[in-house]
Order: C-alpha cells, then sequence, then structure tokens
C-alpha cells in the first residue's frame, strides 16, 4: 500500500512543522500539570482527617488547569492533524476510553469526595483518584510509547478505509495491545508509561512540599522527602530502560521531500533526530534531565521550591519526546502491521488553508498561557496551605 501522491509545497510543510511544534510545547505542559496526578497517588501520606483535606485541597485547586491543558493540547491534534484522529481514535479506542474515563473519575471525585452523606463513601472516591494517578498515567505513557514502537493498524488513504486487529483469531484489544503485546514493544511503551507516573508522583511530592504549610504539615513534608527518593531509584531504572530502547530500537523514517514514498525501518533513527537541527534536541533534553535532578535534590534536602526547576525540566522533556517522535523525516504514528500506513505531519494534517487559518488563531495562545499563569498567581499569592484556611467556612475548601 502507498499513499496517494502528496506535492511538497514549502509553506505547508513549514505550518506543518509548526504546529507540530506546538503540539510539543502543550504536550510538554500537561507533563508538567500530572503533578495533581501524581499527587493523587500519595493520598496514603496522610495520616489523619486533616492531612488528607490538606492533600485534597492542594490538588483540588489545581486539577481543572491539568484538564484545560490536556485540552488543549487534544484540540491541536484534532485540529491540525485530524487523520490521526481518526486512525487513533477510531482504533485504538479502548486505551483512549479508558484514559478518559480516568479524568471523569478525578473530576466526579474533587467534587463529591467530601460532601456529608455522599451516596458511595469517600474511600470509594480515592480510590477513583488513585487510578487517575497510577493507572491513568501508566496507560499515557504507553499511548505515547506507541508513537516511538507503532500501532498494528492499516489505513487505505483512497478508500478511506481503517482496519485495527492485533490477533489471528479475529480477537481487538483496540490499543490495549500497547501495554501487553510485548513483541512489537510492550515492553518499551510500560517502562515509558512507569517514566511517566514516576515522574508524575516526584512532581506531585515536589508540589505538595510547596504548597502545605511547612510548619503545620512537617510530618508530611518529612514523609515526601523519603517518598521523593524511592521514586528516584525507580525512576533511574525506568528511565534507563527507555533510553535503552530509544538509542538501540530502528526508528521509522521517510523522506520529507517525497512524502508519499517508503516508510523504512532505520537503526538508530531517534538518536540521529536528538543529534539533529545542531544537536539543539540534545542538549534541551539534557538540560530538562538536569533540571528535573535539581527539583528532586532540592526536595530531598528539604526546600519547598523544587518543583520550579524539576516543573520547567519536565516541560523541556516533554518537548523533544515529540519533537524526536515527529519531525525530521520521522512517523509520529507509525504502523507495524504496514510501514506505508504510518501517519506523518505531511500524511495526517489539514489544509493549507486550514493551516494558514490556525496559524492566525495560534497568536492567542500566550494570552491563553497568561490567563492561566494570572489564575495560578491569584490562587498562590495568599501563601502555603494552612489549617486556619481549611477549617474556614467562607473558604473554598474541598
Amino acid at each position: 500500500m502507498t499513499w496517494a501522491p502528496i506535492t511538497v509545497d514549502a509553506t505547508h510543510f513549514y505550518l506543518q512543522v509548526y504546529f507540530w511544534i506546538i503540539v510539543a510545547v502543550l504536550g510538554g505542559l500537561f507533563l508538567f500539570m500530572t503533578f495533581v496526578q501524581g499527587g493523587q497517588s500519595l493520598m496514603h501520606v496522610a495520616k489523619d482527617e486533616m492531612e488528607e483535606r490538606g492533600i485534597v485541597n492542594s490538588l483540588g485547586r489545581k486539577w481543572e488547569l491539568t484538564f484545560t491543558t490536556l485540552v488543549l493540547f487534544g484540540g491541536a491534534l484534532y485540529a491540525a492533524f485530524p487523520l490521526f484522529y481518526s486512525v487513533s481514535f477510531g482504533g485504538a479506542y479502548w486505551v483512549w476510553m479508558l484514559i478518559l474515563f480516568g479524568f471523569v473519575l478525578q473530576a466526579v471525585s474533587y467534587e463529591y469526595m467530601n460532601r456529608p452523606n455522599n451516596l458511595i463513601g469517600k474511600n470509594t472516591y480515592k480510590l477513583f483518584l488513585y487510578f487517575n494517578g497510577i493507572v491513568t498515567m501508566i496507560l499515557v505513557g504507553a499511548a505515547v510509547g506507541t508513537f516511538f514502537t507503532g500501532s498494528n493498524f492499516t489505513y487505505d488513504p483512497v478508500t478511506r478505509v481503517l482496519h485495527w486487529g492485533t490477533a489471528a483469531d479475529g480477537f481487538n484489544l483496540r490499543g490495549l495491545e500497547a501495554a501487553i503485546d510485548f513483541k512489537h514493544g510492550a515492553w518499551f511503551n510500560l517502562a515509558l508509561g512507569v517514566v511517566l507516573f514516576t515522574a508524575a508522583r516526584i512532581l506531585g511530592a515536589l508540589w505538595l512540599m510547596n504548597d502545605l504549610d511547612q510548619n503545620e504539615f512537617a510530618a508530611v513534608h518529612e514523609r515526601l522527602r523519603g517518598i521523593l527518593k524511592r521514586c528516584f531509584v525507580l525512576l533511574l531504572i525506568s528511565l534507563g530502560i527507555v533510553l535503552f530502547g530509544l538509542l538501540t530500537m530502528k526508528g521509522y523514517s521517510y523522506d520529507i521531500h517525497d512524502p508519499a514514498g517508503k516508510v523504512t525501518l532505520v537503526d538508530g533513527k531517534y538518536l540521529q533526530n536528538l543529534l539533529a537541527f545542531a544537536a539543539i534536541p540534545l542538549i534541551l533534553f539534557l538540560v530538562g534531565v538536569v533540571l528535573f535532578v535539581i527539583g528532586i535534590f532540592q526536595g530531598i534536602k528539604g526546600s519547598t521550591k523544587g518543583i520550579w526547576p524539576a516543573g520547567l525540566g519536565i516541560v523541556l522533556i516533554g518537548i523533544i519526546v515529540f519533537v524526536i517522535a515527529g519531525l525530521n523525516g520521522t512517523p509520529f504514528y507509525p504502523s507495524y502491521a504496514d510501514l506505508q500506513s504510518s501517519l506523518t505531519i505531511q500524511n495526517s494534517s489539514g489544509s493549507k488553508y486550514t493551516l494558514e487559518v490556525m496559524a492566525w488563531v495560534s497568536v492567542a495562545v500566550p494570552f491563553v498561557l497568561g490567563y492561566i499563569i494570572y489564575v495560578w498567581y491569584q490562587m498562590k499569592k495568599s501563601g502555603p496551605i494552612t489549617i486556619e484556611e481549611i477549617q474556614d467556612p467562607e473558604s473554598h475548601a474541598y
């Protein structure tokens, strides 16, 4: 199977690159905001009701910004690369539905968890938050992993027929094979899922240390420092597996000057992408790693400011992960069932006119980010959360 002929238009191509970079930036920002999910996996740190209320209030006042960033990320992907949405959501819908279900459970939990006489009990809502903080994060990481290992689909651009299959007997897992099909890279996908979960947990611990009063929640701070040490070890192991995979696995490649040409497997493709563009991706990735580690060690030493270098670090890491997955002649949604069905920023994007209109709309993105920063500042200017604030009936307490 080959794609229908595509004429390379320089302006169209640069618009495609521009919007993939926007997707990468939004993806990096979303990774930072997963400190909410990471914090939810740390509910057990609380040893009494007031400590638990402190954690819930700290995270509950930020979950909406996380969801907003996720919607912006998904909206940018859908608008700029609609074929990815139709292929991925049309085929791998079980994994995406589970991820979305996890975020729905999160929203419901914050709304009803501490309401008196709620129907299913507070502990059930806590389980929902754990599901969103652990299972959802691992599934998101596994889904991103398929940007490198590939998915099991064939797509005919002429008839627009999509076939998604996982087994000879016709049994179809609709995307969940990303976490169980070890022959086609599930080990890498799961390792990336563990990296995302662990990084989110580290960010969650650093955020709680920053947002909970250091004196009134001193015991919580001490327990979080211990968690940072254990998570750092797990992060090193899982990140080592991911980097080993990226540097040794064959990557998918195509010629950007002939996007209708063949997709091939190339040794060391993702290492080549890191070294491309004057090695800027590699430099930014290393800077991100260093900042993230600095944030961890600041937290381990008891500082409440570790969330900021770690947050900036994870944003840079996320941007580079998406850059090497989709630029430099790399299909960002490859198919291991049929290499020529793989999706690239060129064969899956909207038309030139659509992207031109969107480019003008994207001018508003800095204003949206400015609004988020303003709201964040207004929510933080009163200082760390205190017990008195939680108990105040006039405050917005969960």
